[in-house]
């Protein structure tokens, strides 16, 4: 063999080593980014709670959490129905 192919196997050599190094960083970056998101949805779901129950302890109970009114839960009735 030439140094000419020797330097050319090289060269290939490391440019898919390269590649492969490239990949798995794009596919740990996208692990901490799935990690990221759900995280923050946590907090942001923890959080919403914890609004709740201020509002709900500031008002007394009158306002409770997460429970809709009871006008708002059945649906109206309509005079006319399609057969």
């Amino acid at each position: 063999m030439s140094y000419k192919s020797l330097g050319l196997a090289a060269m290939l050599v490391t440019a898919s080593m390269a590649l492969a190094g490239c990949e798995q960083a794009e596919k740990s970056a996208q692990q901490l980014m799935g990690q990221a998101a759900e995280t923050a949805k946590q907090a942001i779901d923890d959080t919403h709670k914890a609004a709740e129950q201020a509002l709900s302890e500031a008002s007394g109970g009158l306002i409770n959490p997460g429970k809709k009114p009871a006008d708002d839960a059945e649906e109206p009735e309509t005079s006319t129905k399609t057969l």
